[in-house]
Protein backbone atom coordinates (compact mmCIF):
# COMPACT_ATOMS: atom_id res chain seq x y z
CA UNK A 1 0.00 0.00 0.00
CA UNK A 2 2.74 2.67 0.69
CA UNK A 3 4.55 1.92 -2.48
CA UNK A 4 1.19 2.67 -4.60
CA UNK A 5 0.76 5.87 -2.33
CA UNK A 6 3.95 6.80 -3.23
CA UNK A 7 3.50 6.13 -6.89
CA UNK A 8 0.20 8.34 -6.51
CA UNK A 9 1.63 11.30 -5.15
CA UNK A 10 4.53 11.34 -7.59
CA UNK A 11 1.95 11.33 -10.11
CA UNK A 12 -0.21 14.19 -8.51
CA UNK A 13 3.27 16.32 -8.29
CA UNK A 14 3.78 16.07 -11.51
CA UNK A 15 0.23 17.63 -12.26
CA UNK A 16 -0.25 21.76 -13.15
CA UNK A 17 -1.71 24.19 -10.40
CA UNK A 18 -4.74 23.69 -12.16
CA UNK A 19 -5.21 19.93 -12.14
CA UNK A 20 -4.15 20.03 -8.78
CA UNK A 21 -6.87 22.35 -8.04
CA UNK A 22 -9.22 20.13 -9.80
CA UNK A 23 -8.14 16.67 -8.06
CA UNK A 24 -8.04 18.26 -4.70
CA UNK A 25 -11.99 19.28 -5.58
CA UNK A 26 -12.85 16.38 -6.35
CA UNK A 27 -11.57 14.14 -3.47
CA UNK A 28 -12.90 16.96 -1.05
CA UNK A 29 -16.36 16.38 -2.63
CA UNK A 30 -16.52 12.52 -2.56
CA UNK A 31 -15.24 12.93 1.57
CA UNK A 32 -18.07 15.24 2.20
CA UNK A 33 -20.27 12.74 0.51
CA UNK A 34 -24.06 13.77 -0.97
CA UNK A 35 -25.56 17.23 0.17
CA UNK A 36 -27.58 17.43 3.05
CA UNK A 37 -31.16 19.07 2.12
CA UNK A 38 -31.62 19.64 5.88
CA UNK A 39 -28.47 21.62 6.00
CA UNK A 40 -28.98 23.40 2.44
CA UNK A 41 -32.70 24.53 3.75
CA UNK A 42 -31.40 25.63 6.72
CA UNK A 43 -28.48 27.85 5.06
CA UNK A 44 -31.40 28.92 2.73
CA UNK A 45 -33.69 30.03 5.66
CA UNK A 46 -30.87 31.83 7.68
CA UNK A 47 -30.06 33.44 4.54
CA UNK A 48 -33.67 34.72 3.83
CA UNK A 49 -34.06 35.30 7.51
CA UNK A 50 -30.58 38.21 7.38
CA UNK A 51 -32.06 39.50 4.17
CA UNK A 52 -35.62 40.53 5.80
CA UNK A 53 -33.71 41.68 8.74
CA UNK A 54 -31.77 44.37 6.32
CA UNK A 55 -34.64 45.04 4.32
CA UNK A 56 -36.72 45.78 7.53
CA UNK A 57 -34.20 48.27 9.12
CA UNK A 58 -33.53 45.43 12.01
CA UNK A 59 -29.73 45.41 11.22
CA UNK A 60 -27.36 47.95 9.38
CA UNK A 61 -25.39 45.76 6.90
CA UNK A 62 -21.39 46.78 6.89
CA UNK A 63 -19.34 46.79 3.95
CA UNK A 64 -17.41 43.49 3.08
CA UNK A 65 -13.91 45.40 3.46
CA UNK A 66 -14.53 46.98 6.47
CA UNK A 67 -15.72 44.01 8.50
CA UNK A 68 -12.47 42.36 7.33
CA UNK A 69 -10.58 44.61 8.56
CA UNK A 70 -12.42 44.75 11.55
CA UNK A 71 -11.98 41.26 11.74
CA UNK A 72 -8.20 41.25 11.21
CA UNK A 73 -7.58 43.89 13.84
CA UNK A 74 -9.56 41.92 16.33
CA UNK A 75 -7.45 38.98 15.46
CA UNK A 76 -4.35 41.00 15.55
CA UNK A 77 -5.01 42.01 19.01
CA UNK A 78 -5.84 38.42 20.38
CA UNK A 79 -2.66 37.15 19.35
CA UNK A 80 -0.70 40.00 20.58
CA UNK A 81 -2.50 40.53 24.08
CA UNK A 82 -3.60 36.40 23.78
CA UNK A 83 -7.24 37.62 24.75
CA UNK A 84 -9.81 35.26 23.00
CA UNK A 85 -11.51 36.84 19.91
CA UNK A 86 -15.61 35.33 20.55
CA UNK A 87 -15.83 32.43 18.07
CA UNK A 88 -12.56 32.04 17.54
CA UNK A 89 -10.54 29.00 18.59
Amino acid sequence: MADALAEIEAKIRMLSAEEKVELIRALIADLDGPPDADVERAWLEEAQRRYRDIMEGKVKAAPGDQVFENLRSRLKEGSDEKTPVPGVH
